[in-house]
């Protein structure tokens, strides 16, 4: 059990902090490119130095993803073993096509940097939407990984009994559809938000500062467009889970019963032992129509499960009703941020707003946090679902508690080399800001 535990909660500290760079690593690329597009389009040259800018945090969040991604294949062999032994033929053209659009971010990144005055404008423009489409290309092949584990295909067996392999099959699941938009979604909505919370907390110190206003005029819209989007893919998932995973959509909703109609739970503190709710709201019809998009459909309870097969009701639960809290909250913020910027664009100097954006720049990453458990816990015991059970994938090796330590020693230097990095990054930037003349204090895009 303690092999178990330690293996877990390793690929759990390794899996946390990487997506917070990998949505980066996804997202900032766009923002670049955007900031890059728009000084061509107007010749400002405002855009041009946050453009600039952003390719140097991009460059910060590139070195610190691919190690912790390197860390990451590493213990995914080293602590489940039997994952890759028996599965890797098949995930394997996944990882091997996310590596090729890693190298190919990596290749047009250095030529974005380096290229200003070596390439022709179109070509370094072209560079930057490279970057852009590789990072996005990267972070959606490695979720069809996720997505076999949640809902294997290509896998069968031949008459001699062997398994036999379809890595095509495979990278193609059924799962990976949902998954891929909501996770690309999400990581938009994450990154924006937390680009635009920055700006908006330098503006907070320097309310004139045009390379903040700009950069946060460019980066708003796009988190609150994908803010206003993600609900429509979390109903696209929830869904999707509800065909192929209705165990964890049950323990998500705490639903210990099967119910026609099924009411939607709204907080709430379930008791799996006595299969008991306290302290929730229950919305009729609302579970059967997002489930199924029937008021009258019958949504399979726990009590379709045997006992051993039930994923963690109270952290799935838990899990599941933040990140679904935030996304709604961050709906109102991308709703109320829309009409502003396109209305009312004094408003996002205002500090009162500026306070708002500031408390949310967390949030996004909260809502993916709670989102890979939700993803991860509530396919559990399963690694691979039907196929491979967590407690048989997990290696025999000693002392996994030194691993551990060594992980979260290595992830928090990474953490605190990244902040320090980003800060005296920050600082330069509003520095050459500084030198600049600006065409007016406080003037908009």
């Amino acid at each position: 059990m303690d092999n178990l535990l330690f293996a877990r909660w390793t690929m759990a500290v390794s899996l946390g902090f990487h997506i917070v760079f990998a949505c980066m690593g996804m997202v900032m690329p766009v923002l670049m490119a955007l900031a890059e597009w728009r000084h061509r389009r107007t010749g400002d040259d405002i855009y041009r130095r946050i453009s600039d800018s952003w390719a140097k945090g991009v460059a910060i969040f590139f070195a610190v993803g691919a190690v912790s991604g390197t860390v990451l294949s590493f213990e995914l062999s080293l602590l489940f073993p039997a994952f890759m032994g028996t599965f890797g033929g098949a995930v394997g053209l996944a990882f091997a096509w996310e590596g090729t659009a890693f190298f190919l971010e990596a290749i047009f990144l250095g030529m974005f940097l380096y290229g200003r005055r070596r390439l022709s404008p179109d070509a370094h423009l072209f560079a930057a939407v490279m970057v852009a489409v590789s990072g996005m290309l990267s972070g959606v092949m490695v979720v069809s990984v996720n997505g076999f584990m949640n809902a294997p295909a290509g896998v069968s067996r031949a008459a001699d009994g062997t398994m036999v392999l379809d890595p095509v099959a495979a990278l193609l699941n059924p799962a990976w559809p949902a998954e891929a938009l909501h996770m690309a979604l999400a990581a938009v909505v994450a990154t924006s938000f937390a680009v635009a919370g920055i700006h908006a907390a330098r503006l907070w110190r320097r309310p004139h500062d045009r390379f903040h206003q700009t950069a946060l005029r460019l980066a708003l819209p796009v988190a609150a467009v994908a803010a206003l989007l993600q609900p429509l893919s979390g109903d696209f998932s929830a869904k999707d889970i509800a065909r192929r995973q209705p165990e964890k959509l049950a323990a998500a909703e705490a639903l210990f019963e099967t119910q026609r109609p099924a009411p939607l739970l709204v907080g709430g503190w379930p008791d799996p032992d006595n299969r008991t709710v306290s302290l929730g709201v229950h919305v009729p019809y609302a579970l059967s129509v997002l489930a199924f998009a029937d008021p009258d459909a019958e949504v399979a309870g726990l009590d379709q499960v045997p006992r051993a097969d039930w994923p963690p009701v109270r952290v799935l639960h838990v899990a599941f009703q933040l990140m679904v809290a935030i996304g709604f909250a961050l709906a109102g913020l991308a709703l109320f941020s829309l009409v502003a910027w396109w209305f009312k664009p004094h408003w996002l100097g205002d500090r009162r707003v500026l306070a708002v954006l500031i408390a949310a720049t967390p949030l996004g990453y909260l809502a993916v946090e709670a989102g890979w458990v939700v993803t991860e816990v509530g396919r559990q015991p399963w690694l691979v679902r039907g196929l491979l059970r967590t407690t048989d994938a997990v290696t025999a090796m000693p002392h996994l508690w030194v691993p551990f330590v060594g992980t979260v020693a290595t992830y928090a230097l990474l953490g605190v080399i990244s902040a320090r990095l980003l800060v005296a990054h920050i600082r330069k930037a509003e520095a050459l800001t500084d030198q600049t003349p600006s065409p007016g204090a406080g003037e908009g895009t």
